[in-house]
């Protein structure tokens, strides 16, 4: 919270609901072997994969916005369970290009439409999936993830007249 708001910030309320939906989400998917990143990762690559593309490990990361070793190291853990497979790409040998197993796909739809019904529930307050308030929830969400953040030193003692 600031010193001058009579409640919670904004970002301390997008903080709290981001946790309180990723420990939602891990419970659900949990019984399919999942953990929350992992359904991220798999759900992500199960669209790509719908629509034609098998992805390198980098192309993942960009799309679920998560770090490039962190994709790696979630990919190595779904590999070892069956439900990836990581090949090289033949374009750039340095490239890993990632896809569904078909235990991977079957796990992948179970979990999907476990978390759906998850997020139905939990857009329940707005009028569910599908209502106005939860399209436009989506739309300002989507607003403030699009907007680029440019990255600002202080201004204090330490860093006045040095160019970072």
């Amino acid at each position: 919270m600031s010193k001058g708001s009579p409640g919670p910030t904004p970002g301390f309320l997008v903080w709290r609901l981001a946790n309180k939906w990723r420990v939602a989400v891990d419970r659900a998917v949990t019984p399919l072997g999942l953990t929350h990143a992992q359904y991220s990762l798999v759900a992500s690559l199960h669209g790509m994969q719908r629509s034609g593309e098998r992805p390198s490990q980098r192309r993942l990361a960009d799309h679920t916005g998560l770090e490039a070793l962190y994709v790696s190291k979630l990919a190595r853990a779904l590999e070892s369970a069956g439900l990836i497979e990581r090949t090289r790409d033949p374009r750039d040998p340095r490239a890993v290009q990632l896809a569904l197993t078909e235990q991977g796909k079957a796990v992948t739809r179970q979990a999907i439409e476990v978390v759906q019904e998850l997020l139905q529930q939990l857009l329940e307050p707005l009028g569910g999936l599908d209502a106005s308030r939860t399209r436009v929830f989506t739309d300002e969400l989507m607003t403030l993830l699009d907007a680029p953040l440019a990255l600002s030193v202080p201004n204090d003692d330490t860093t006045q007249g040095r160019t970072p």
